[in-house]
């Protein structure tokens, strides 16, 4: 069940709560009881970083695995090219 976050308009009380998707919101404040409950809008408490994700983690071990952070290219990556040499100059004389 996801954890929502609540706060009253009317006191400024901020509170969280445990419900299900189909379980109404919380009206009343349990702060003042003022019905002016809404629900806040909040970020998830866990992010997916970083090269290792393949769109095939899931699926069987026959199947071809792109990563799905290079633009699912199935090649390796190139090695880095060696900088160009500076333009050489003669002598002057």
């Amino acid at each position: 069940m996801p954890i929502y976050a609540f706060e009253c308009s009317a006191c400024g009380h901020a509170f969280d709560r445990l419900q299900k998707l189909s379980d109404p919101d919380p009206t009343d404040c349990p702060a003042c009881g003022a019905p002016q409950v809404r629900r806040q809008v909040t970020a998830p408490s866990f992010r997916l970083a970083g090269g290792g994700w393949y769109e095939t983690d899931f699926k069987k071990d026959g199947d071809k695995k792109r990563n799905l952070a290079d633009g699912g290219s199935d090649a390796k990556p190139k090695a880095a090219e060696p900088a160009s040499k500076p333009a050489e100059t003669k002598p002057a004389g």
